[in-house]
C-alpha cells in the first residue's frame, strides 16, 4: 500500500471529471458530499438492460468510472467544492491479468479480488492509497510492488503530480 497526496487538486478534479483519464477502472463504491451525501454503489444492476446490452456487458459485475462520471460532474460541479468525496476505484480484470503477466507474477488471476485506488478528499486534501486484495493469504508482497509502481506511473502518464505520503 501507498499513499499519494495530490500536489494539484484542481487539476486532478479536471481529469477526474472531465476528461476520460479515469474511465476505464470500474467504480467499487463512492461517497459524495455536498449539500447531502449522495452513496453510490458501483454494482451493476443487469436486469436494468436489455438483453443486447447485457450480453455486452458479459461478465462485468460494477459500472466503469465513465459510465458514472457525468453523474458525478452533475453532484460537484457549482461555485462550492464539495465538503468531501471518496471513491474507490478497481483494475478491471483484464488489465489486472495483464499486470500479473507483465511483473513475472504467478499468482493466477481469480485469486487477485481486486487491486484498488481508493481517493479521499477531506475538504483540503486529497490522498491517493492504493490497495490490493487477494483471495488467499500471501506473504509475498510483489504484487503490492507491482501495482504500486503501476499507480505512479499512471498518475505520471496522466501528468498528476503528487507527493509520497
Amino acid at each position: 500500500m501507498t499513499a499519494l497526496q495530490i500536489a494539484d487538486i484542481k487539476s486532478f478534479m479536471q481529469k477526474l471529471l472531465l476528461f476520460e483519464s479515469f474511465d476505464r477502472f470500474l467504480l467499487l463504491e463512492g461517497t459524495i458530499t455536498t449539500f447531502c451525501t449522495f452513496r453510490i454503489d458501483g454494482t451493476l444492476q443487469k436486469s436494468y438492460y436489455a438483453r443486447e446490452e447485457q450480453e455486452l456487458l458479459a461478465d462485468r459485475n460494477l459500472s466503469l468510472w465513465g459510465e458514472v462520471r457525468p453523474f458525478c460532474f452533475e453532484l460537484i460541479r457549482g461555485k462550492r467544492t464539495p465538503l468531501s468525496f471518496r471513491l474507490v476505484f478497481q483494475l478491471s480484470a483484464t488489465n489486472t491479468a495483464k499486470l500479473l503477466e507483465k511483473a513475472g507474477i504467478l499468482i493466477p488471476p481469480s485469486q487477485v479480488r481486486g487491486l484498488l485506488i481508493n481517493l479521499k478528499y477531506d475538504g483540503h486534501t486529497l490522498l491517493c492509497t492504493t490497495g490490493t486484495s487477494l483471495a488467499v493469504f500471501s506473504m509475498d508482497k510483489k504484487l503490492d510492488h507491482a501495482w504500486d509502481d503501476m499507480v505512479q506511473r499512471f498518475f505520471r502518464q496522466q501528468g498528476i503530480p503528487f507527493e509520497l505520503v
